[in-house]
């Protein structure tokens, strides 16, 4: 069984930052590509970053300068650091891993972003 469990979300105003935090834990086998999605409601999930297993990463194109994703491979956590946050990055974050073929979840974090 694996669990991804994400921190780290809450409410900012325009220009603030955040950063979101996501732990795998359970059985876990080697180092896995990572990544955050986000759903905005009325919207369908959609990628935000990833990180490969060796670190290249991909972000899209509505947060690049402004997001960072990083990981830490010991301790099988991936981070999400979010400046310049706009009311249009308002959704919950969800902390997604790959790994044998599968597709892993977390629970979502909200992140809310006021004007």
């Amino acid at each position: 069984q694996v669990q991804l469990v994400e921190s780290g979300g809450g409410a900012v105003q325009t220009g603030g930052s955040l950063r979101l935090s996501c732990a795998a834990s359970g059985r876990i086998f080697g180092i896995n590509p990572m990544g955050w999605y986000r759903q905005a409601p009325g919207k369908q999930r959609g990628l935000v970053a990833i990180t490969s297993s060796g670190g290249i990463t991909n972000y899209a194109d509505s947060v690049k300068g402004r997001f960072t994703i990083s990981r830490d491979n010991a301790k099988n956590t991936v981070h999400l650091q979010m400046n310049s946050l706009q009311p249009e990055d308002t959704a919950v974050y969800y902390c997604n891993m790959n790994m044998q073929a599968r597709t892993y979840w977390g629970q979502g974090t909200q992140v809310t972003v006021s004007s």
